[in-house]
């Protein structure tokens, strides 16, 4: 009799750990069950899209990580402004030139595209190149960029790419330069590229403090956004969406309180570019859905909003 109390007791400890494994899910465990459905919403959207569709997405705070199709080489259009912004604020970091340096309006640099550049007057207006900067990400202006590129130079740009280890987005062209676009010169990323470039640049691996700030200033410019749209209107993000004939691209930071993220998304082939510009609109909205419940949610998922 003795011996059996005996075993019962020492059966005690494992019983009650299994008990709590078995009726217990962590915080972890049940966030990884909605970051897993998140996963298949965007899938089950790729799946129904008569086009190709590439999607990075960074938990800034937990380092988590999804792809789709990731490493796909995907035309940027006008993303890939963010890579000559990032150019710009290093080469004055490292004082090749100032963002306060002028330029005076040339009728040679003006390209289509263009909707402030094309209505200042040549040979009079004067603006700096953080205006032109502005002009480049608030109203994706071409000749606002082109410009820009030849300030610093597309090597110089893609050396930097080059140096952080961006095998793959490259600059290879100037706005509205159709002739190398029908020769296949075409400006290119990944997802995964534009989220590493995105996220060094946020951690303060490329820029200080000051400039960084200012990059992002910058980059968080009001402007016409599959991804914005999207959000909250109260959502502060930083982004650069492209677009041509049957791409529709959007790349960014969204700084979620307590929760920020990188969401990149690319589009390509696409039967109709309306239906591209959805998906990234949705895609977004799904994201941000995501991340908002998990910075206030209780480890237990209760949200309880503010009053």
């Amino acid at each position: 009799m003795i011996k059996a109390v005996f075993l019962i007791l020492l059966m005690v400890p494992a019983t009650q750990s299994a008990l709590a494994q078995c009726c217990d899910t962590s915080t972890s465990d049940k966030q990884e069950i909605l970051w897993k459905k998140l996963q298949y919403r965007i899938e089950r959207m790729d799946a129904d899209l008569d086009g190709v569709m590439a999607v990075a997405i960074k938990d800034l705070a937990s380092g988590k990580e999804f792809f789709l199709h990731g490493d796909e080489v995907m035309p940027q259009a006008s993303s890939i402004k963010i890579a000559v912004l990032a150019d710009l604020f290093l080469q004055a970091q490292h004082g090749k030139l100032k963002l306060t340096d002028e330029y005076v309006v040339r009728k040679e640099d003006l390209v289509s595209g263009s909707d402030i550049m094309l209505g200042l007057t040549p040979g009079v207006t004067r603006l700096t190149l953080r205006e032109l900067a502005t002009m480049m990400v608030a109203v994706s202006d071409n000749s606002a960029t082109n410009v820009l590129i030849n300030r610093l130079g597309m090597d110089d740009v893609n050396g930097m790419l080059q140096e952080i280890g961006l095998k793959s987005t490259r600059l290879r062209r100037k706005m509205m330069d159709l002739n190398a676009a029908s020769e296949g010169r075409e400006n290119v990323s990944t997802p995964r590229e534009m989220m590493t470039l995105l996220e060094k640049i946020q951690k303060g691996k490329l820029l200080n403090k000051e400039m960084t700030a200012d990059f992002f200033r910058i980059l968080g410019t009001h402007k016409e956004s599959s991804m914005l749209q999207g959000l909250p209107d109260d959502a502060v993000a930083a982004n650069k969406p492209g677009e041509l004939e049957a791409v529709r691209n959007d790349s960014g930071i969204v700084f979620l309180k307590n929760r920020p993220y990188i969401l990149c998304v690319m589009t390509t082939y696409l039967k109709d570019e309306k239906d591209g510009s959805a998906a990234i609109r949705k895609i977004s909205e799904l994201t941000y859905s995501y991340f908002d419940r998990v910075s206030r949610a209780s480890e237990y998922g209760r949200v309880v909003s503010p009053k």
